[in-house]
């Protein structure tokens, strides 16, 4: 700001106005200081004002860098706080940096709420942070008194079942089942699976989120008798590793097995994939997302909230009718 006052010849109390938008300095002043700081390259230092400033308006995201659907919610996140007066602080858990590790940085840096994905361990640590700081928790069930966003997974698997067996479907496997999100959604393929009538054939086979979990899927289905002619996968990735393994071993995705994934992230729709997916509402999600923490942030002793987004499903050409007996 000296170098802009010296610039134009006038004091730096007078360009400190000018830049914070203060009522005051008349128009003609207004727009030569304007214009010297856009010639000298002028930026403000966000970390100094947020110093000076009883509230930062900043909130966490806490997600994972590989997962897709997190990364795409983080960036509506961002354009939607913005709408808002707020700005997203971004707090990415890698093999490297811990939910702890993440969580305490965010706080050093004052984040006003946090808004993070369940973590795979819901641990001490994680239980204390909803009293540190206001907390929403997305993407699976978290425990009293949390509150918590994501999916109606009751729904969505009700839809991706229905539609298999629509197909004429009998036996339809379930990757997944590990951890809360992933033991809720594999509870939700169980009630799917008895409201058709299939009760009988229920099989989950209990994986993560990642590729290499439906590589290992694949490989389990393909050491049986016999395949599955559908299978639900607990997520988008898990359903591009088992088609790969599949798909090398000889397996015709749909005419031999039929294959959904979960959250219709960008992989679903890639032209070589094609995946049926159960669609998250990523709009609806990250709205709820933002109500529910300003809503905490304005009364920290509110009754906690549990809102479910709704479900659709997406079909493409990775299901399709059940398999001739030959």
């Amino acid at each position: 700001m000296r170098d802009v006052a010296d610039h134009v010849g006038v004091s730096r109390q007078l360009v400190s106005l000018v830049l914070r938008d203060v009522p005051g300095p008349s128009p003609a002043a207004r727009e030569r200081i304007l214009a010297a700081a856009a010639e000298l390259g002028y930026r403000a230092n966000a970390s100094a004002r947020l110093l000076r400033q009883k509230r930062t308006r900043l909130i966490g995201a806490v997600y994972t860098m590989r997962n897709p659907f997190e990364s795409q919610l983080v960036e509506q996140l961002f354009t939607r706080a913005a709408g808002r007066e707020f700005g997203i602080v971004l707090g990415p858990i890698t093999e490297g940096r811990s939910i702890e590790q993440v969580v305490d940085e965010l706080i050093e840096q004052r984040v006003e709420a946090v808004v993070g994905f369940v973590p795979t361990e819901w641990n001490a640590y994680v239980e204390r942070i909803g009293g540190t700081v206001p907390t929403v928790w997305l993407g699976g069930p978290a425990p009293e008194p949390h509150d918590n966003v994501h999916i109606d997974d009751v729904e969505g698997m009700r839809l991706a079942v229905e539609h298999l067996a629509g197909l004429g479907h009998r036996t339809i496997s379930h990757v997944g089942g590990k951890e809360s999100a992933g033991l809720a959604r594999a509870d939700a393929y169980r009630l799917g699976m008895r409201r058709v009538g299939l009760g009988a054939t229920i099989d989950v086979v209990g994986k993560g989120w990642g590729e290499e979990d439906g590589a290992a899927a694949a490989r389990e289905f393909l050491a049986r008798p016999t395949l599955p002619t559908a299978v639900i996968c607990c997520g988008d990735q898990v359903a591009a590793g088992l088609k790969a393994v599949l798909v090398a071993e000889g397996v015709r995705i749909p005419q031999d097995l039929s294959v959904v994934g979960w959250d219709d992230s960008y992989i679903a729709a890639l032209s070589y994939h094609q995946f049926t997916s159960v669609r998250q509402d990523l709009d609806a999600t990250a709205e709820a997302s933002l109500d529910a923490v300003l809503r905490r942030m304005a009364d920290p002793n509110r009754p906690r909230e549990l809102i479910l987004t709704p479900a659709r499903l997406i079909e493409r050409t990775s299901t399709g009718p059940v398999r001739k007996a030959p």
